[in-house]
């Protein structure tokens, strides 16, 4: 279970109280839809029991989760758009996700980033953490915070784009995904960039 530990260590070595964020994203494999970040500086006094790593908690565990989160926290969360990252490719807009959460919160001392590599882009300190929303309960935050708010996204697009299984998959290449893509074709909201996409959009076009 993730706990506080890294954040006290860090306020410790302090003389002054540092507002500490952690930063997670979701949403790197998926054939369709944005990536998502979120940024979120926990109350130490006031921290919702039961943060851990999104992905070892059940759906309804990160809903319940998700309005504490809210009501106690100080929450920055934004998406990058499919055009964006076929512009620039999937880390590049892991970064910008993770840069522009991080950029609407106010004024973070130090970041806490899920994973081995930094934004290069962040305005203040910051350490990698390898599962480091396993470990710390501010990054456990972000990620069940981007986590809930993508699911949530790809439910509403599965409305208007019913075939694919994104009200389940969230976009990811599942075997629903791909017999959608084999019977509906290709959407907006299809990462055209991603090799199973463009293969597609590749062969329609020969088949011309």
């Amino acid at each position: 279970m993730a706990n506080y530990e890294i954040e006290r260590a860090l306020r410790a070595q302090s003389a002054a109280p540092l507002r500490i964020a952690g930063v997670d994203e979701v949403g790197r494999g998926p054939w369709a839809g944005p990536v998502t970040a979120a940024a979120v500086i926990l109350d130490p006094d006031n921290i919702p029991e039961g943060l851990n790593d999104s992905k070892k908690l059940s759906a309804k565990r990160r809903e319940a989760l998700f309005g504490p989160i809210m009501d106690t926290a100080w929450v920055s969360v934004v998406h990058v758009e499919v055009s964006e990252i076929d512009q620039i490719n999937i880390l590049q807009a892991t970064f910008r996700a993770m840069e522009r959460a991080v950029a609407g919160l106010d004024s973070p001392d130090h970041i806490l980033v899920d994973g081995n590599k930094i934004p290069p882009n962040l305005p203040c300190a910051a350490s990698a953490h390898i599962k480091g929303d396993a470990k710390s309960v501010s990054v456990a935050a972000a990620s069940i915070i981007a986590k809930v708010t993508r699911d949530r996204l790809m439910l509403d697009l599965s409305k208007s784009y019913p075939g694919y299984g994104w009200e389940t998959n969230a976009g990811y290449g599942t075997k629903i995904h791909q017999l959608g893509l084999r019977n509906l074709g290709v959407t907006p909201h299809h990462r055209r960039s991603f090799k199973p996409i463009h293969n597609i959009l590749y062969s329609v076009k020969n088949a011309k």
